[in-house]
């Protein structure tokens, strides 16, 4: 962090911890142009800063998993591809794992389809890709059909749809799905996994 305005160094220090990334705090005039280390700073500051990899701090507003999907695009642009991947493990708990540049940036569980929905919606809009694809499982269609029309009606945009074949991505763990580590552990292996592909389109487009 190179800031030296304490509103936006509270903002940084606060997410990063909630993020459990680690960091290290200079000044702006501090920096070099050798340093390969990721800036965050304001918009004020930022002309003091001879890099390119450099996140300002309202790009801190964002819900977190954009904020760390934005940084994943700052280190891996240009050795990953922008692809932006979302793997659904659908039923009573819904396993949620997101990669962008090949890292994974989310691995979580819902128990709500409209806020998995809201939240999916969020990490569409919030990040650029050349592709998007959601993969869901199809251990439940009534639920992974539910979830790809709530999406298609409120994701204004195209994005790539597969349905997964879920055997085998449902492994046995210790203290049996303690909070929920097989529905993530599921959703993750179906990012992985190919299936049957199409693209949707915006209702808007289609009519």
């Amino acid at each position: 962090m190179a800031t030296v305005y304490g509103r936006s160094y509270f903002k940084f220090v606060n997410i990063l911890k909630n993020l459990k990334l680690d960091y290290d705090s200079v000044l702006p005039e501090e920096i070099t142009s050798s340093d390969r280390r990721l800036i965050l700073t304001t918009v004020r500051e930022s002309s003091k800063i001879p890099s390119n990899l450099v996140l300002l701090d309202d790009e801190f507003d964002y819900d977190p998993t954009i904020v760390r999907g934005r940084i994943a695009q700052k280190l891996e642009s240009g050795i990953h591809g922008s692809s932006l991947i979302i793997g659904i493990d659908p039923g009573n708990r819904i396993g949620l794992s997101v990669f962008y540049y090949e890292k994974e940036i989310e691995s979580s569980i819902y128990t709500s389809v409209d806020d998995l929905i809201s939240h999916i919606v969020k990490i569409l809009v919030g990040l650029n890709a050349e592709r998007k694809v959601v993969k869901v499982g199809n251990g439940n269609m009534q639920i992974a059909k539910q979830i790809t029309n709530l999406l298609n009606l409120r994701f204004c945009s195209h994005f790539e749809l597969e349905f997964v074949d879920e055997r085998r991505t449902s492994l046995r763990v210790k203290n049996y799905n303690k909070r929920g580590i097989r529905d993530k552990l599921s959703a993750r292996y179906i990012t992985q996994r190919e299936g049957y592909r199409h693209l949707v389109l915006p209702l808007s487009r289609i009519g």
